[in-house]
């Protein structure tokens, strides 16, 4: 089943302490927007990319997607303040499609398989979220304080993409602005519609890159796979 998607590009990365758009950092010989690139250039189903970027870095993402030979980038709007605003921005450029994703531009490691099951469960259901079990005890705390353990078992780490019917994401965008509300996420705004938002477990390989930590274990993960 064919889908677009909505990658914001335009943060600043500054818990990378890089200096600059953490998104042109190197995972071995490639930027990690590439890296996140290829997969949707490499999968037959997407139609069409989006990129929401900052007006001063357009120039060179462009040259980017020409030397790795990116062709599927349909717009590359500006990017908002927030994470929100950007994706606002793609979807009012947007024509209208059956299924849209919104992937963070730092996650380079999402698979075919995990975004194909992610497409078919908003495609059915109209609003799907990638994510995966927590694994270690969770503790409520208030003021230094341990005031709950909360049970593990219901609890799940939240990922993307984030897989929605694209009328029905268009809705929250639009409710969320005229309200000024500003969400986590963009399940969060489809939630608070009353919409159901269904899980689709995904991979603890699917790392966002957000600090220099987790450029190593990119690193490692790229070895693993060239096994």
């Amino acid at each position: 089943m064919q889908y677009e998607v909505v990658l914001p590009a335009a943060g600043s990365g500054k818990r990378m302490g890089a200096g600059q758009n953490k998104l042109f950092l190197l995972l071995e010989d490639k930027p990690i927007l590439i890296h996140t690139l290829e997969v949707f250039q490499d999968d037959e189903n997407c139609t069409g990319i989006w990129l929401a970027v900052k007006p001063e870095e357009r120039g060179f993402i462009q040259q980017l997607l020409k030397k790795f030979h990116i062709t599927k980038v349909k717009g590359l709007p500006n990017g908002g303040e927030e994470r929100q605003h950007s994706v606002h921005s793609c979807l009012k450029e947007m024509q209208q499609v059956e299924i849209v994703l919104v992937h963070d531009a730092a996650r380079p490691f999402i698979t075919k398989p995990i975004i194909a099951r992610l497409v078919e469960a908003a495609s059915e259901k109209g609003a799907a979220i990638a994510g995966v079990r927590a694994k270690d005890t969770m503790k409520k705390v208030r003021d230094g304080v341990i005031v709950e353990t909360i049970d593990r078992d219901s609890l799940w780490m939240i990922q993307t993409p984030q897989a929605f019917q694209f009328n029905l994401l268009a809705e929250a965008e639009d409710v969320a602005e005229k309200v000024g509300f500003l969400g986590t996420d963009e399940a969060m705004l489809v939630e608070r519609l009353g919409h159901a938002v269904h899980i689709v477990e995904a991979s603890y390989d699917n790392l966002k890159m957000t600090t220099k930590e987790d450029l190593v274990l990119g690193e490692a993960i790229l070895r693993k796979r060239a096994l």
